[in-house]
């Protein structure tokens, strides 16, 4: 096994890993920054083609803590505020350094461009241009992380179990994708930042690497996990006709930009009918709308492939060209002409709302494991509001990377570090072979498994949900672990063994698929992203957080007070810039 030993380990290299680097960098402390992926190209930054919410002001007058009441109110009560006011007061700091490093924000007349997303009071969304945000953020980013003194990149390295020594992270042990080799990673400190869950879904945005397993890792290191019930569908993911080599939710700026119609199958606009206004612009928040849609297509109200369309056949051409000029041809590759013709659209599972509970230093509750990014649970509360998840990236990621510098550079100067001895790491990735009968033929590997999971998750688990459908879906989760995995045959040590890696990744889905479920059967009524149609009100004694523990092998749920705060514009000098 291959010794490796750093100050901050960070798992993950999406946005928040990347800005965690770079700040743990800049403290003074070595980062070793890893992804089962290449550095920068996995996880859901590079994906997002849409917009950053931060009260810059450049538009109109704004102040960060109008943009926390706007989190705030879309979070239906659940928020950590404190966590929220972190989120809301840092992200104008770090949208201007990212335009001190030239990532390229839209400008016009010398400031930046911001556009009124779903949900927010004012014009505060800022952006590269419409569909080229996330990469432009990845690039910059990656610039920083090349140029950071310290800073040591592993790409094709999936890290399994976090390591930890008399209640204190110390490392983690992790699997050459490419080679097979064992690794093992001594740190001060270890940062969880790959991202959420969403690929569990049949139907998701997500990249192939995020199937939950920083909270799998948190959970078996000890870490609480907290509102792992709400999950973000996407109202308007790409449904009909066929896209290729298109993000499935690119249609979310074209709409609130110029004003695309949602339309249902009898072509009527019906966002109005459920409690929202809309009027030819997308400011109805994503759970509105994605409980519209559904509802409408149950109705029988739908287009042809079972959604809704979306039509910007009202929209002069020129209109069109002028804000998405390279995208029109694109689009007709696809063979789609916005002008002729609508296109249909419905939820897709795109974000995770629960996750790691952390403080305000994105600390866990295990001495030296933090997290950052989609992989923190608390400052969303039920729902994120749009344009937030890039602006936490940036803002967790900054955070848990000083944070964790300071803890793993006071640990290497006040005491010895916990020594690893390698028998311990070995038996850490050994432990589920030993649950694995090789050469014993089972229905199918861990690859089809995962796609039955990713069909039960979106038939049960998913935008509306019954408790006798959630009774299901945890009963054969349960049994996927107990029984399924244990008759799979996994091939002996090889290079490139995707078998055993499908294995670990098939494990940590599982576990968060049964937090998910779990807390989805206790929570009696519906809020947010969570929707049971058996209990269809919002109830005051659940406006409290639900938390998830692993003890004993067994996943434990309890329930918290949700942290609050009291703010007025008068404590701050406005933002205004």
């Amino acid at each position: 096994m291959r010794r490796v030993s750093t100050d901050v380990f960070i798992v993950g290299a999406g946005g928040a890993g990347m800005y965690a680097a770079v700040a743990a960098a800049r403290e003074g402390a070595s980062a070793l920054l890893a992804d089962k992926s290449l550095i920068s190209r996995g996880g859901a930054t590079i994906m997002a083609q849409m917009t950053v919410a931060a009260a810059v002001g450049h538009e109109e007058p704004d102040h960060w803590t109008h943009h926390l009441a706007d989190t705030i109110e879309a979070g239906h009560g659940l928020c950590n505020e404190p966590l929220s006011a972190i989120l809301c007061e840092e992200g104008p700091i770090r949208i201007m350094e990212m335009d001190e490093w030239k990532v390229g924000w839209a400008r016009e007349n010398g400031r930046m461009t911001q556009v009124h997303a779903p949900g927010h009071g004012l014009k505060r969304c800022v952006y590269v241009d419409y569909l080229n945000t996330g990469p432009a953020v990845a690039r910059t980013l990656r610039g920083e992380v090349a140029q950071g003194a310290g800073i040591t990149r592993a790409s094709g390295l999936a890290v399994i179990e976090i390591l930890v020594r008399d209640g204190e992270a110390v490392g983690a042990v992790a699997i050459d994708v490419e080679s097979g080799e064992k690794i093992l990673v001594e740190a001060g400190a270890v940062i969880l930042a790959a991202g959420g869950l969403t690929r569990l879904y049949k139907r998701n945005s997500a990249s192939v690497n995020m199937a939950g397993e920083a909270y799998a890792m948190a959970l078996r290191a000890g870490a609480e996990l907290i509102d792992m019930e709400f999950v973000q569908f996407f109202p308007i993911g790409h449904l009909a006709p066929r896209l290729v080599g298109m993000d499935p939710i690119m249609w979310d700026p074209f709409r609130y930009k110029v004003g695309g119609r949602l339309l249902n199958g009898n072509f009527e606009e019906f966002i109005h009918n459920y409690g929202a206004s809309d009027g030819g612009t997308y400011t109805a928040r994503r759970d509105v709308a994605s409980f519209a849609i559904t509802r409408e297509v149950e109705a029988g109200r739908g287009s042809p492939h079972g959604g809704v369309w979306l039509s910007f056949e009202h929209i002069p051409d020129d209109v069109m060209k002028d804000k998405f000029g390279p995208m029109i041809g694109r689009l007709a590759k696809n063979g789609i002409d916005l002008s002729k013709s609508a296109i249909e659209v419905s939820p897709i599972a795109h974000y995770h709302m629960g996750g790691v509970r952390v403080d305000d230093e994105m600390h866990t509750r295990v001495p030296g494991l933090f997290a950052a990014g989609e992989a923190v649970g608390g400052a969303n509360g039920a729902t994120r509001l749009s344009g937030n998840a890039i602006s936490e990236a940036f803002v967790f990621g900054e955070r848990a990377g000083r944070f964790a510098a300071t803890h793993a550079i006071h640990a290497k100067g006040g005491r010895s570090r916990v020594a690893i001895d390698e028998a311990s790491a070995i038996a850490a990735l050994a432990e589920p072979r030993d649950q694995i009968k090789h050469g014993v033929k089972s229905g199918g590997g861990a690859a089809a498994l995962m796609m039955e999971l990713q069909a039960l998750m979106w038939d049960k688990v998913g935008l509306f949900r019954t408790g006798e459908a959630l009774a299901e879906a945890l009963a054969r989760i349960r049994e996927m672990q107990r029984d399924d995995m244990a008759r799979m045959a996994i091939p002996d040590d090889t290079p490139f063994n995707q078998a055993l890696l499908d294995w670990y990744e098939l494990r940590a889905g599982l576990l968060c698929a049964e937090a998910v479920t779990l807390s989805a059967i206790n929570r009696t009524e519906s809020r947010g992203a969570h929707q049971r149609e058996d209990i269809p009100d919002a109830l005051p004694a659940f406006e409290r957080n639900q938390t998830i523990v692993l003890e004993d092998g067994e996943l434990i749920a309890g329930w918290t007070e949700v942290p609050r705060i009291s703010y007025t514009l008068e404590d701050k000098k406005a933002a205004v810039v």
